[in-house]
């Protein structure tokens, strides 16, 4: 059983509370109108007034990523110019690409207890596994650093926002990770200590994605996740409610989310230098750990991802069951 759905929409928690609610047959009054009680012409006038209404936030979101991308010395005009609508004469360049993607399962118990022993927890082993992967993968700087992008979600009970988190960034030494966390420990607890000083700022080109062209709204939230540092998205979903297991009434041998783009072209991800996103959860006696991964240039296959998944796990002393 697959379920999809946008970002634009929803966050991962928030997508995994739905799947639990449905389980469980929980409802939730979201405020929306109910299916077929407003005419067409009532839907369009009440639809277009809070529209009208938030364009100053649409307004202020626009003036917010132009003044970030100038910080961060990308240059708007730059930025634009990588990423906005190209010729169509260059064909093969618009070629749709299908990102490799493996997805490791491994025992709850055997999880924790290397993340103990090497100085850690289940977040900062995670992390320190995504920068390991970054490393095989070439994504680092010029001086051996990675940039982890590390959304961490601040939905409380009963929250019914769509994406209801923060995006601290941090800058890691990869080089020891594999048998001491702490370097990892050190810039990701700083990082959200920075947070008062940096979430709104980087969080402020987000409400353009839902009204933009594709093109524009993927380099607003670019701009946001700090994409000059070729960023490696690292997402900890943590514990699930059990009955995200069970969205038929019966426990799933294994169940496990990750991140997908249909129709993304070679042409964006090039321009992005490559993708890398790590998205893991805790279900049914295991963790689950998605790497998506297309470097720049050139196709991953799912073999080539396997490989690196299981070699950069064994690092870790970890083994898993992987599937792709």
């Amino acid at each position: 059983m697959s379920l999809v759905a946008s970002h634009t929409v929803v966050d991962g928690l928030g997508f995994v509370s739905a799947i639990a609610d449905a389980a469980s047959g929980r409802t939730r009054d979201l405020g929306y109108p109910g299916p077929g009680s407003r005419s067409r012409r009532r839907a369009i006038a009440e639809d277009g007034r809070q529209f009208i209404a938030s364009t100053p936030q649409l307004g202020r979101a626009l003036r917010a990523t132009i003044r970030l991308a100038r910080q961060r010395r990308m240059g708007v005009a730059a930025s634009f110019k990588r990423s906005g609508p190209r010729s169509t004469r260059k064909l093969g360049r618009e070629l749709a690409v299908v990102v490799p993607t493996a997805t490791a399962f491994i025992g709850l118990d055997d999880w924790d207890v290397r993340a103990r022993a090497i100085g850690g927890n289940s977040h900062t082993l995670l992390a320190g596994f995504a920068s390991r992967v970054g490393v095989r993968l070439g994504r680092v700087d010029g001086n051996g650093m990675v940039t982890l992008s590390l959304p961490i979600s601040d939905r409380t009970a009963d929250d019914t926002r769509g994406n209801a988190m923060v995006l601290p960034v941090a800058s890691v030494d990869p080089t020891n990770l594999a048998s001491d966390l702490s370097d990892v420990r050190i810039k990701a607890k700083q990082a959200f200590a920075d947070l008062a000083a940096t979430s709104d700022q980087v969080l402020a080109p987000l409400p353009l994605t839902s009204v933009a062209p594709k093109w524009l709204a993927r380099r607003a939230a670019q701009i946001g996740m700090g994409s000059a540092q070729l960023p490696i998205g690292c997402s900890n979903l943590g514990d699930f409610d059990p009955a995200v297991n069970r969205p038929d009434g019966t426990d799933a041998a294994y169940a496990s989310g990750r991140l997908i783009e249909p129709g993304i072209t070679k042409r964006v991800l090039d321009g992005m230098r490559g993708q890398l996103f790590v998205v893991s959860g805790r279900i049914h006696g295991r963790v689950f750990i998605s790497v998506n991964a297309y470097l720049d240039g050139m196709e991953k296959s799912q073999d080539a991802l396997r490989e690196v998944t299981e070699r950069t796990l064994a690092e870790f002393d970890l083994s898993a069951e992987i599937f792709c």
